[in-house]
């Protein structure tokens, strides 16, 4: 379904160099470019995807950001994911339409956008934020993004430490971005379901060996893995063909982890058998 461009809504506008302009419409305000412009009014309606050309000739494609456009430019109240980390963290968590999620360091809402796109109308939301400036600046963000998508049967944010427990119960995924996960573990035993994922985001080794070594020692979780991802972009032009002087290295690491229910009196496969 294609759906025109209306008043308030903000598109980028992207020469033929491929720079991107943004631009939140408004009826009776002007674009200007260089010395050129062009009214607002002209650029409603127009569908995503459409040329335009300024006062002088000057053309333009507009288009609606890709939710990776907009996760970077967003107004922040917090360091965001990269867009190579949201992508991925939905997959390896494994959220799915349906889904009880979750979710504890809201941030600036960029992650939160991801799951919602992937609970779909039929899931559940719990995020988790303990500051009350982040949650509210999470909350508009995520608004003017997917309004007017109803968020209320779907999306709880809540003013609490997830560090003190988990209220829900039956939870299908547990996301975190948050410094001390660890800490987090022996809520996800009592409230995530047995074969439940947990996942975690962390910058540095010395955090994710301390996650590691609490997932290990609750003996409530297999298939531990940790990861990181590098995104190189290729600059292809005729025949130069090389990767670009600059790429989006390190960012941080994704940790997942699967609950289980181990019979009543475990033992180690490996032990000797008496």
């Amino acid at each position: 379904m294609i759906v025109p461009f209306q008043s308030g809504e903000e598109i980028h506008l992207v020469n033929k160099k491929g720079r991107t302009y943004r631009c939140t419409l408004k009826t009776g305000a002007t674009f200007q470019f260089s010395g050129e412009a062009i009214p607002h009014d002209d650029l409603i309606g127009k569908e995503d995807g459409s040329e335009i050309a300024l006062s002088r000739g000057t053309r333009f494609f507009i288009f609606r950001p890709t939710m990776a456009d907009y996760t970077l430019h967003m107004p922040r109240g917090a360091q965001i994911l990269y867009p190579k980390d949201l992508a991925l963290i939905p997959m390896w968590a494994d959220i799915y339409p349906g889904a009880t999620v979750i979710e504890a360091g809201v941030g600036s809402g960029a992650l939160t956008l991801c799951l919602l796109n992937a609970i779909g109308a039929k899931g559940r939301l719990y995020s988790y934020e303990l500051r009350e400036d982040f949650a509210n600046r999470a909350l508009k963000n995520i608004e003017n993004r997917i309004s007017p998508s109803p968020l209320g049967d779907r999306f709880f944010i809540q003013q609490k430490d997830i560090y003190e427990g988990i209220e829900e119960e039956d939870v299908d995924r547990i996301v975190l971005d948050l410094p001390e996960p660890h800490q987090v573990v022996p809520h996800a035993i009592e409230k995530l379901r047995a074969g439940g994922i947990f996942l975690a985001f962390l910058p540095t080794v010395p955090q994710i060996e301390i996650l590691v070594r609490a997932l290990q020692e609750a003996r409530c979780f297999e298939q531990i893995e940790t990861f990181e991802t590098l995104l190189r972009p290729w600059n292809i032009d005729g025949r130069s063909v090389r990767p670009n002087l600059r790429m989006v290295a390190h960012s941080g690491f994704i940790t997942t982890a699967r609950r289980v229910k181990r019979l009543p009196k475990y033992r180690d496969e490996n032990a000797a058998l008496t």
